[in-house]
Formats: structure tokens, sequence, C-alpha cells
């Protein structure tokens, strides 16, 4: 069987990161790539993993001239396919997402925006409260690995440093258990999808584990961690690239957890939608609070209440129906009343008296959505976002009849390219 030929360009400089999180070059003959694992100003050798007729994609292979923000990563084998930022000092790093903010807000039209200062946060690593493994099989038994970044093979790892340390702890206990089980069940790694863990601030953990066979093994000789108070093992479609359930095969313990957000417990399970770095969130809703300043609040995409509960929302609007049973839960004896539906179905709920919170997915709003805002015109719309670029693209739509009150970043993700933002829209 022959072997693709790698192509190696050399002797690249590096010019600014990007959104999405590669520095950006160009080939001697104008081309752009876009290089994961270099850092501005660097003079580099690029390995090129992707070809498009406008762009190439790549990774570096040799360092020539580092930049002055280069560090040493904390995984110098796994790295960038978790964190690929660990290369960056962590000034560095806030800096870097400040100025892709402004950027992706500017391609919008959005030049004038005054960006607060980017919060940061205290942790750089051990921060993730739900973490994602995948698996690997060889003649010394089942370990857990990652995707190597460019490839279609995978790196076996140990631990993932941005891992609350209680999971790391649980997960080297698990996958020392499931090999145990395998060994006795023939249970192989290209049976499993993955597995994910889930951590509170007590530090109790949970975890679902994925397999791709239909009910074949039981696992009721599996033996769970002392660690882990609850486990749930599901059957996933393998046509299915997502970890997602299709039929649970096997439950022990119990697999909620409960956090406190300002004040206020909020209780989720494994699959829940949840923040992964709750101090940083708790910042975030600070300024949730001052941008709806006392009015009364809808909150659309809203999980299992994390944002509309401790805030005092009269109506939350959510379309999963697991997190619709959590919030139900979570609002106890309140007056809130909980929406199961979609964004776009629920607009009769967008009014002009009640200011408006939405935390869509990285998809961003629902073109009905900002149709219903542009049409209701609620005085105060929050728009929460993990991905600034449909971000900004929707508040150019609303600032037809919005203007941007307080703008703000925030690193909910360190040592990675994600980027948290908070806009604030005052109807003009």
């Amino acid at each position: 069987m022959s072997s693709k030929k790698q192509v190696i360009i050399t002797n690249v400089r590096l010019g600014r990161l990007v959104h999405g999180g590669q520095a950006l070059g160009e080939t001697a003959e104008g081309k752009k790539i876009f290089i994961w694992g270099g850092l501005p100003g660097e003079l580099v050798d690029v390995r090129v993993t992707k070809k498009k007729s406008s762009y190439l994609e790549g990774i570096v292979t040799e360092v020539h001239e580092p930049g002055p923000d280069r560090i040493e990563p904390l995984e110098p084998l796994s790295y960038l396919s978790t964190s690929p930022w660990q290369i960056v000092n962590f000034a560095a790093e806030n800096k870097a997402k400040q100025s892709i903010l402004q950027e992706t807000f500017q391609r919008e039209g959005l030049e004038s925006v005054e960006w607060g200062d980017f919060v940061g946060g205290d942790q750089e690593y051990g921060y993730r409260n739900k973490v994602e493994f995948g698996f690997w099989g060889d003649d010394d038994g089942l370990h857990l690995a990652h995707y190597v970044r460019g490839t279609h093979g995978k790196q076996i790892i140990t631990a993932n440093a941005l891992a609350d340390d209680r999971i790391n702890q649980v997960a080297a206990v698990f996958i020392n258990n499931l090999d145990e089980y395998a060994k006795e069940t023939g249970l192989r790694a290209g049976d499993l999808k993955t597995v994910v863990f889930r951590s509170s601030q007590g530090s109790e953990v949970v975890a679902a584990l994925f397999v791709k066979k239909q009910p074949e093994f039981d696992f009721t000789d599996f033996k769970v961690p002392e660690g882990l108070k609850g486990l749930d093992i599901y059957y996933s479609n393998p046509k299915s690239p997502a970890s997602v359930p299709t039929e649970k095969i096997y439950s022990s313990g119990d697999i909620t957890l409960t956090d406190s957000i300002m004040d206020t417990n909020i209780t989720y399970d494994v699959l829940s939608f949840f923040q992964v770095n709750v101090p940083v969130f708790e910042r975030a809703l600070q300024k949730v609070l001052q941008g709806i300043n006392g009015k009364s609040v809808i909150d659309f995409y809203s999980g299992v209440g994390t944002i509309g509960i401790p805030i005092g929302a009269s109506v939350l609007v959510e379309s999963d129906a697991t997190n619709v049973a959590m919030a139900k839960h979570n609002i106890g004896d309140r007056n809130i009343k909980v929406i199961e539906a979609s964004s776009q179905s629920a607009g009769e709920y967008i009014n002009d008296r009640d200011a408006l919170i939405v935390d869509p997915p990285r998809a961003g709003l629902h073109k009905d959505v900002i149709a219903r805002i542009l049409e209701a015109k609620p005085p105060k719309v929050v728009y929460l976002s993990c991905n600034p670029s449909t971000q900004a693209r929707d508040v150019a739509l609303l600032t037809e009849v919005y203007k941007i009150q307080a703008a703000q970043g925030y690193n909910f993700f360190p040592r990675t390219p994600h980027i948290e933002s908070l806009i604030v829209l005052q109807l003009k």
C-alpha cells in the first residue's frame, strides 16, 4: 500500500492568531496558510494537512525563530489535540483573544464597539468540569486516547491537563477497570466510542460511556470505580460520529451533580448543558445582572436554568427535554415558567416589556428569533455566546434597532482558542 507523500513548506513567517486558533502565514506563491503550533512573528516549517483552492492548513514541524510569547507546552505529545494554545504565555493568550473579538466584530461592520477589559480568569489548567476521552487498544490493553490533530490517528494519554484533578484520578481507575473487563469479556477498543466525565465543585464525579455495539455486553460485572458517584452506559449509533445516546444499557448510582451558581443550587447530569468553567461563568453572570438593570427577564436557550434561575427570569425556553426536566427540578417553588420549545417556535414570549437573554449554540440565533426581536423590540437583549463569529453576525442585524451598551470577552476555555463573549444591547 502506498503512503501519501507529506508536503513540507519551509521558512514560513507567521502573522497574527486568527479566529479558530491558528496562526496566519503565506506561501511563496501568496496563498494563505492557517497553521497550528505556531505563534505570531515566528519562522517555521509547516506540514500541509489540508489543501483548498484558496488556502492551505498545516501544522508546525520545526520552529527556526521562536516568538517572545512561546513557552513549553505542559503536554508536549497531545496538546495540539485538546488545548493548542499551551505554547503561548497566558497574558499573551488573553490579549490575542481580545484582538480576535475586535477583528471579528469589525468584519461585520461593528468597528466602534467599546470592549471592556478581557476577563482571563485565574486558572490556566485544571478548570474543566467536563472532559471526553476516546479509546485505543493494543497488545497492552485498553487506553484513553485523543485524536491527533491533522491526522486520523490517535494519541494514548493518561490524563488531560485542562481537567479537574478529580476527573483525571477517577479516569485512571476507570480505564484500568475497563481493561480488566475487556480481557474477561472480549470487549475491544473498536466497540467503544467515548467516555464523558463530569465533576462538581464539590468534587463528585459522574460518567457516561458510549459503546458502538448493540447490548452484546451487559456490563453487570464491570467494576465501577469507588470515586465515581454514578455511571450510565449507552449504545450510540455507530453511524453518528457524535457521542449521543441511542439506548441506555446499564446504569449504576446517581449521575446528577449539584453546583451553586451565585448562591443558587443548580442540579444537572452528566449530559446536561452546563458551563465547564464555573468561576469565570459567575463573573459573566454579574455582567448579565448589570445589563438587565432590574428589568423582568425572559431566558431563551435556557438549558437547565443556569442563567435564568439565579438572575430571577420569569420564563425559561429550552428545546431539549432532558434539560427541561432538570430546569423544572431546579426552579423548586420559584414562580418561573419553563417552556419546552425551540427558540424559533416560542416567539410569542419575546415582548416589548421584558429583557431577553439568549445563549444560543455555536450556530447563533435562528433567523426567526432575530426577526421576532426586531419586531417585538424588547428593551434589552443580553447575548452570551461561545462563537463570536455568529454572534457578531447576529448583533450586526440587531443594531438596526439596538445600540451596543456593553461588550466583554471571557476566557471560559484557557489554553484553547475558544472565546466566550457577552453583548448587552439597548433599544435605541
